[in-house]
């Protein structure tokens, strides 16, 4: 098994992710039922990294693909779109409306400098995933100092 090295600052940043998502749906919850009110909601989004790539999936059921764009600027990532209310019913018909509607947007920052021209996407079963190749850097050679 190999050792990992502890990073505590990810630790931080992961449990300040954790508590802005729950501040953000504690207040869309306040400020409306079912988002229509606020016309804002955030999809879940899942990001790891391996030793060449980071790769974020987001969960975007009932979405159209062409409502979706991503920008990478620097070292900053945005997903934005809109999932779109189609009313096929009077709204008395309702028994519970308990899905986000309107429109969203995401960003988030990469922990180094990426290859924004070798980003990938893809987009099944309502979940798009998406492929940010790292730079790779060559380590330098160690070199021996005689000691006189």
């Amino acid at each position: 098994m190999a050792l990992v090295r502890w990073d505590p600052f990810k630790d931080l940043i992961c449990l300040q992710e954790r508590m802005s998502r729950i501040f953000d749906e504690a207040l869309m919850q306040y400020e409306g039922l079912n988002g229509l009110a606020s016309g804002a909601w955030l999809p879940p989004v899942d990001i790891y990294e391996t030793e060449d790539k980071i790769v974020l999936k987001a969960e975007l059921p009932g979405i159209d693909i062409k409502d979706v764009a991503i920008e990478v600027d620097e070292s900053v990532i945005t997903l934005k779109g809109e999932r779109r209310f189609v009313k096929n019913l009077s709204e008395e018909n309702y028994h519970r409306m308990e899905r986000f509607y309107g429109t969203f947007q995401r960003e988030f920052s990469l922990p180094q400098v990426v290859q924004k021209d070798s980003i990938k996407a893809n987009f099944l079963d309502g979940v798009l995933e998406i492929t940010v190749p790292k730079i790779v850097k060559e380590h330098e050679k160690s070199v021996k100092i005689k000691v006189e």
